[in-house]
């Protein structure tokens, strides 16, 4: 009887996620009469069997988190990211320090500062990244520890986030899965929205880099915001009315011209 009401509580807090997107767990814990560690373990077992998909304080149904993997996104919008990254790699300067967040742009950014060796010193979260840099001689690269993100291949949670308090940077250049002139960036976990800001708050010049199809996107329920002034990079595909949007929001935008391709 008892393993028939937690079967069918679990149902319930499935369609429920389906339903309207995330979930809270203090919420589901009044709503069904348990405790909250009852209902930690129920959508742990959700999670573990691929149903949920975990977020601080609750959950959210897999059907509304389609995450493609990097390797999936490292073929999409090829020309717009070789535009975007050829106009960011040209910003770094000798003897800076820059950071590179996690993503297919970033990482094509990394490989296109390995061709132009600027001696500089780069701190990643980014397994990727630091692929594309290991073999680079004119820079220094750091990468930062804490929980892998195999979708991303990227480390976020507490211990990349303390390793952020003792640095700086002169550049970042992060990523979004989507970004929005009101709300900021869009990211499938909130640790990784945690993380963009911490980065944000420790550079002098912060670069958002995304290609015209994640303007306006908003595919997940976690956000970063971002203080004013930060820079938006993008292609020559942006629609000017979007492009109108970030500038009245008092953001920079910068349109990274073709470049041409072998």
């Amino acid at each position: 009887m008892k393993q028939r009401r937690t079967q069918q509580r679990r149902d319930e807090i499935l369609a429920l996620a389906t339903d309207v997107g995330l979930t809270n767990v203090d919420d589901l814990a009044e709503r069904f009469g348990v405790t909250a560690s009852t209902i930690r373990r129920d959508l742990a077992t959700l999670s573990s069997d691929g149903r949920l998909a975990r977020t601080y304080g609750g959950a959210i149904s897999t059907s509304h988190l389609p995450e493609a993997s990097l390797l999936q996104r490292r073929s999409e919008a090829l020309d717009a990211k070789r535009s975007i990254v050829s106009w960011a790699a040209g910003q770094v300067e000798r003897g800076e320090s820059i950071f590179l967040d996690a993503g297919s742009t970033t990482a094509l950014l990394a490989r296109e500062l390995t061709t132009r060796q600027t001696p500089a010193t780069v701190t990643t979260s980014s397994l990727p990244v630091v692929s594309q840099l290991q073999s680079a001689s004119a820079l220094t690269v750091q990468c930062l520890g804490g929980r892998l993100r195999p979708l991303s291949g990227a480390f976020v949670g507490p211990l990349a986030e303390a390793s952020l308090d003792r640095m700086s940077f002169d550049r970042a250049f992060i990523s979004a899965d989507g970004v929005t002139a009101d709300r900021g960036l869009c990211e499938a976990e909130l640790e990784q929205t945690r993380f963009k800001e911490i980065v944000a708050r420790r550079t002098r010049s912060l670069y958002v880099l995304a290609h015209a199809a994640k303007l306006g996107h908003a595919p997940f329920d976690a956000w970063a915001r971002l203080d004013l002034p930060w820079t938006l990079v993008t292609d020559e595909a942006a629609p000017e009315s979007a492009l109108d949007e970030f500038r009245a929001a008092g953001i920079s935008v910068v349109v990274a011209p073709a470049v041409a391709t072998a």
